[in-house]
């Protein structure tokens, strides 16, 4: 048997669910007979550090160093016997194995407390509709954060859980820190992870170390495993590709990088590893590598061979999760708000509903980039075999959908589908906040399992939005958020400050709006990133149109894709950042809604120029949709139906009631005999088993056919136009 390829995610990504990079790969890997392994080292390190003999080394190392510390941390040192006395115990509850501790956890009498504590003062407006288990989630996660703390201070102050050393990789033009860094003795953490790696490759003995790197997070531990490999085990070929590659490092010239790599590949990784697979067993010559850097003597090569197509998304096969510690990650709730948690809390399957983002126009995005511009959805039953699939492999039917922005229309046919085969799944995914999101088309989502949809609000201002050629305004945001919300699916929304020529009075009439869509409950979570220039985006290769200069126009030789501007038609952006950050904090809480805008703020901010209800008119607009060619589908039951004889000053006549059973109760409505004998006939056809779905032209022809008249009055009004409530959706 050949040798596998070895396929790793180096820490740290995420504690709750393994990144898909690798299950991606391996999945295609299997549709061509090529032997892989998969590991996901963060969960791994994360395990050796956090149990009671890795405690017991931590806490022997930092005796060793015999050094002085802040209170917090000398208080953590003098609890030491408690923390490695209930460590396993913590972390089998975060496995879901020790539910029955979080009564324990609970009663704040079970775990020791530090500095993170302070946030968890008074959690009974938190947690009284979240649950107790999610309540000890929480505190075992400020446990957690505690010693997260203990090691930055002490033993490595790159530690993070979701990151590593992120700051050397973050805008890295040059290589020379992290080349620094690689030259110094092994850390702490470092000697942790290449244990672990080295059981694994003397297990495994793979021809070809293939790391994913998504993050700037990953790229130190990605750098100290392959050069590790590459001093330890010189046969072994290292490959290193993914997010960060793709994003920046397109203008790599240092190769100094290659001490620690082979090979570099960008974009979609299937055909790239596959030809390295090929050319590493003698099957293919050098000249054939695609989209793959390397070193050509001693400068650094880019070979692609063009006449290698890429696979499409039908062809890459259903990703493949065995190998990987499935039920040993820790759900962790770090901020006490049920949509945030999301990202924390729960293993979840990760698929991709499409390729690239079919809007593809958004001015801060890399859209000139492969894994954006080339847009290929999958099909809804694909995508649904896939989801089986998975099911039947790891047992789990929470998913993920980590696509850049699901479509619409597809997203329709998925909740079909899924609804047709009976499947109980529970997902969520990415979205553009777009028109196409009615009432009915969300009641159909969550209908199938959607829980939940976050999507980029950025600037929530219509100039802006307009600048950013996002396609949406701030009244649309909202009447899509009412939708989402009155349907029961969570709403999250990605935030921006500091696009170019952002005002300080834009900033804070964002807040504002912000603040109202908490403020109406139609948004539940969000997140403020501040605006950076990218190399790929069309701010970054145009930056006069915007009115931003770059500070340099030297390409470095390492990472290449975040841009030093200089926005002279704008405000101070970074000194918004802490106001806006505590304000959001606040909302996501519930709290401070009727709090000035102006005392999150240090210095001096404009008055608003939003009126107070712009949000609540927005939402309170009725919604349109008349169109002759949407789609009716019927989720319902059949009603029981009842002829009842009424009078009135003398006048006599017959009404059929029709009482649907859902979910929640009983529904009924009342309309002519004939009308209603009409319905009985039509809704059997709308139901969701069949095959295709009536367009409402349809229906009204089938109408009319019957010989019934005012088709428009009866449809579009009440009693007929409620039974979305019983399950008629025009989708």
């Amino acid at each position: 048997m050949q040798s596998p390829v070895f396929l790793i995610t180096p820490p740290f990504t995420q504690l709750n669910t393994p990144y898909p990079a690798t299950a991606y790969l391996k999945g295609f890997l299997n549709t061509k007979n090529i032997p892989a392994v998969q590991a996901d080292l963060g969960i791994e390190v994360t395990l050796a550090i956090f149990c009671k003999a890795g405690l017991t080394d931590l806490f022997n190392e930092i005796a060793a160093r015999d050094q002085q510390y802040e209170p917090n941390i000398t208080r953590i040192l003098s609890m030491q016997a408690d923390y490695i006395r209930t460590i396993d115990e913590v972390i089998a509850f975060l496995q879901g194995k020790r539910d029955t501790l979080a009564r324990r956890i609970c009663s704040r009498n079970f775990l020791p407390e530090a500095a993170r504590f302070a946030q968890a003062e008074d959690l009974k407006w938190a947690f009284g509709n979240m649950g107790i288990q999610d309540k000890a989630k929480f505190l075992a996660t400020m446990y957690l954060e505690d010693l997260s703390d203990l090691i930055k201070e002490t033993i490595d102050p790159h530690f993070g859980f979701s990151r590593y050393a992120e700051s050397l990789g973050r805008s890295a033009n040059s290589f020379d820190e992290l080349y620094t860094a690689l030259g110094q003795p092994h850390t702490y953490i470092d000697k942790i992870l290449l244990r672990i790696l080295q059981q694994k490759m003397e297990s495994i003995r793979p021809s070809m170390l293939a790391i994913s790197v998504p993050f700037p997070g990953n790229l130190y531990t990605s750098l100290r495993c392959g050069q590790w490999v590459k001093q330890n085990h010189p046969d072994v070929k290292v490959v290193m590709g993914g997010g960060f590659a793709n994003t920046e490092l397109r203008s790599l010239s240092d190769p100094r990088v290659f001490e620690c790599y082979d090979f570099i590949t960008l974009d979609d990784g299937e055909a790239p590893i596959e030809i390295l697979w090929e050319y590493i067993h003698g099957k293919r010559s050098q000249d054939e590598l695609k989209r793959t850097f390397t070193l050509d003597g001693k400068k650094v090569a880019y070979i692609n061979n063009s006449a290698c197509s890429d696979y499409k998304q039908g062809q890459v096969g259903t990703p493949d999760y065995s190998d990987l510690l499935l039920d040993q990650y820790i759900s962790a709730i770090e901020v006490a708000n049920p949509m945030h948690s999301l990202w924390s809390d729960g293993r979840w399957n990760k698929l991709t509903m499409a390729h690239g983002c079919y809007w593809g126009k958004c001015t801060f995005c890399d859209i000139s980039l492969d894994y954006i511009k080339n847009y290929e959805p999958v099909t809804a039953s694909l995508l649904v075999d896939r989801m089986e699939e998975m099911i039947a492999q790891t047992g789990q039917n929470g998913f993920h959908f980590v696509d850049e922005a699901a479509p619409p229309s597809l997203m329709r046919s998925l909740a079909i589908e899924i609804i047709r085969r009976g499947l109980i799944v529970s997902w969520w995914t990415n979205v553009r906040f777009e028109k196409s999101f009615s009432r009915d088309l969300c009641l159909l989502l969550q209908a199938s399992g959607c829980i939940a949809v976050s999507g980029g609000l950025e600037v929530a201002s219509d100039r802006l939005l307009k600048l950013i050629d996002k396609g949406i305004t701030v009244d649309q945001v909202a009447k899509v958020c009412r939708n989402f919300t009155d349907s029961g699916i969570l709403v999250h929304a990605y935030l921006m400050y500091g696009f170019p020529a952002q005002t300080e009075q834009e900033t804070i009439d964002s807040l504002e709006m912000v603040r109202q869509l908490f403020e109406t409950g139609v948004l539940q979570s969000a997140f403020w990133h501040l605006f950076t220039m990218t190399a790929h985006s069309p701010v970054g290769m145009d930056p006069k149109q915007f009115q931003v200069r770059k500070q340099t126009d030297a390409l470095g030789t390492f990472a290449n894709n975040d841009i030093h501007h200089l926005d002279p038609t704008g405000a101070d952006h970074e000194t918004f950042g802490f106001g806006l950050k505590k304000a959001l904090l606040n909302y996501m809480h519930g709290n401070c809604l009727d709090f000035p805008l102006n005392k999150w703020f240090e210095f001096k901010v404009p008055r608003t120029t939003v009126a107070p209800d712009e949000i609540r008119k927005a939402i309170e607009e009725p919604e349109m949709n008349s169109s002759p060619n949407s789609k009716m589908i019927w989720l319902g039951h059949m009603p029981a139906t009842e002829i009842i004889r009424k009078s009135k000053k003398g006048a006599s006549w017959e009404v059929m009631s029709l009482s649907f059973q859902t979910i929640k109760g009983n529904f009924s409505i009342s309309v002519e005999p004939a009308k209603g004998e009409w319905l009985l006939h039509i809704l059997p056809q709308l139901h969701f088993s069949q095959p295709q779905q009536m367009t409402l032209a349809n229906i009204k022809a089938d109408y009319e056919k019957a010989g019934l008249d005012d088709f428009e009055l009866f449809w579009d009004n009440k009693p007929v136009n409620g039974l979305y409530k019983a399950g008629l959706l025009r989708v």
